[in-house]
């Protein structure tokens, strides 16, 4: 699966590691938060280097919706049920803050940016009312929405919330100028270099040692900016739920609607519009140094259509929930021709704000920033603003009151429930796993399908892509969780803490830090 974004190829490349190397801000991860925090920190004079395990935009930014949008769904109201008012008012006025940096920079850039209307609605009588309470939500924190009874849409609604002049983009577009002003400031960024460990000492004189696979670096400070941090510290794994959702795009003979549309109900649609390829079918994976494989040319508008997700990991059958967006897009837009489909992996935290600011027993040296909770094109932007100003000084009310959080209740059992499913699922793994064929009585699979088996005691996943089998260790190297097949992307996924690997076992995300071994 490759996203409309990562389907045209861009000239990003990579830069080359020095081994031993000194800088002043080591920067983990390519995608919108890495990127911007990189750029702010050159931009005052700091040495710094990003360090990427796979491409630019490989993970979440490449694979996005790309709605850069103060409302958000029923999100504000999630906030506001797991925390308290000051909270909800700092989480909009960071967003804010976020948003306008993005906008500013576009202009300056001249990056194209589409100001479009956010719409939240219901898609069921029963969405009504939480409709109605994000209006109050968000009008209690100065945003300038409205009611509307009725949408000019071809399937059925009852009600939504509009906030007026919001903006969506290419995230590609935005990363690949990011990359050319970082570099133009001194910045380096390495493609292909995963981060397995970090060191702190303390005091003055003191240091981060950053352990890769090339070598190791140095750094007065360390940023996680990936989508969950690679470090076991803080147990911050343990805090977020990942999630998965899918995105599907469409050459539409009809209108289509222009705002960026959001349900507050199940099923989950999101709906907006962008420029798109017109081509292909977009079931290949990009590879290499660049940031995306593939050479179509950008034209005319696409309808985008997103939802259907869940826990990574936990779905009976990934390729379903795909079909399903097909399925339901061609019912309401007559003659829509899939082009791309894809899908993205998101953190929800306890309290549904961020975790962003130092990672505890790092010595003052690592931070991290994580569980934007699918908002990440203003999350990222407002985290990495948070990051700078942690390190450099002078941070902005909203970012402390962010920090004081008091944790309630309300997050308090959320965490336990997310727990507790955590056990529930790495039980049912190994049981599954452990009553299982072993795996010379397993027949070989069909195409872009895979089966879990064991040698012995030990779990082994065995699939068939692109006419090749192979087998791989079922256990996820991060904490021992056994892995699920994914046949919508063809990987095997983690049911525990959301790492993701290919058929042939490569790392593609999560808190892991190392490939699945072959059997």
């Amino acid at each position: 699966m490759t996203s409309l974004w990562l389907a045209t190829a861009r000239d990003i490349g990579t830069d080359e590691f020095a081994d031993q190397a000194r800088y002043d801000e080591v920067i983990v991860g390519g995608g919108l938060t890495g990127l911007v925090t990189a750029l702010l920190f050159a931009r005052a004079g700091k040495r710094v280097v990003v360090l990427e395990s796979r491409f630019v935009g490989a993970v979440a930014t490449g694979n996005t919706s790309a709605k850069l949008s103060l409302l958000q769904g029923s999100h504000l109201q999630n906030v506001k049920r797991h925390t308290y008012q000051a909270i909800v008012q700092a989480y909009v006025d960071g967003n804010r803050a976020g948003q306008q940096w993005m906008l500013d920079y576009a202009a300056e850039r001249d990056i194209p940016v589409q100001r479009r209307d956010a719409v939240s609605y219901a898609g069921t009588p029963d969405g009504t009312e939480t409709v109605e309470r994000e209006f109050r939500v968000a009008r209690s924190v100065g945003l300038d929405v409205r009611l509307k009874a009725e949408l000019d849409l071809p399937f059925p609604t009852f009600g939504a919330v509009v906030l007026p002049d919001q903006a969506q983009f290419d995230p590609m577009d935005v990363l690949g100028a990011l990359v050319t002003d970082i570099r133009e400031l001194g910045g380096i960024i390495v493609e292909n270099a995963r981060v397995t460990g970090v060191a702190a000492r303390g005091g003055p004189g003191g240091c981060a040692r950053v352990r890769t696979a090339q070598g190791d670096v140095f750094a007065d400070h360390v940023l996680l900016t990936t989508g969950t941090p690679i470090l076991d510290r803080g147990l911050y794994f343990a805090k977020l739920k990942p999630q998965r959702s899918y995105v599907t795009s469409y050459t539409v003979p009809g209108p289509i609607p222009l705002d960026m549309y959001l349900s507050v109900d199940s099923p989950s649609r999101s709906l907006r519009t962008a420029a798109g390829t017109g081509i292909g079918t977009g079931t290949g994976t990009g590879t290499g140094t660049g940031s995306a494989a593939g050479s179509a040319e950008r034209t005319g508008e696409e309808l985008l259509v997103g939802g259907n997700g869940h826990v990574t990991g936990r779905a009976e059958s990934a390729q379903a929930r795909v079909d399903d967006l097909q399925q339901w897009t061609e019912r309401y837009f007559p003659g829509a021709e899939l082009t791309h489909s894809w899908s993205a992996q998101d953190y929800e935290t306890p309290h549904r704000v961020p975790f962003v600011g130092y990672l505890p027993r790092g010595r003052g040296r690592i931070y991290l920033a994580t569980g934007y909770d699918k908002w990440g094109m203003t999350n990222a932007v407002t985290a990495a603003l948070t990051l700078v100003s942690d390190i450099l000084g002078d941070s902005p009310d909203w970012a402390q009151t962010m920090h004081h959080r008091v944790t309630l209740p309300a997050a308090i059992g959320s965490g336990i429930g997310s727990g507790a499913a955590v056990g529930w699922w790495a039980v049912k793994g190994w049981a599954g796993a452990l009553t299982g064929l072993r795996v010379d009585a397993l027949q070989q699979p069909h195409e872009r399908s895979g089966v879990m088996g064991r040698a012995g005691l030990h779990p082994v996943g065995v699939s068939t892509v692109d006419g090749a089998t192979c087998a791989v260790s079922g256990i996820c190297p991060h904490l021992g969780g056994v892995l699920n097949w994914n046949d919508a992307e063809t990987s095997w996924d983690c049911p525990l803490h959301g790492s993701r690997f290919s058929s042939t076992g490569a790392l593609l995300e999560g808190p892991a830090t190392r490939d699945l071994r072959p059997r």
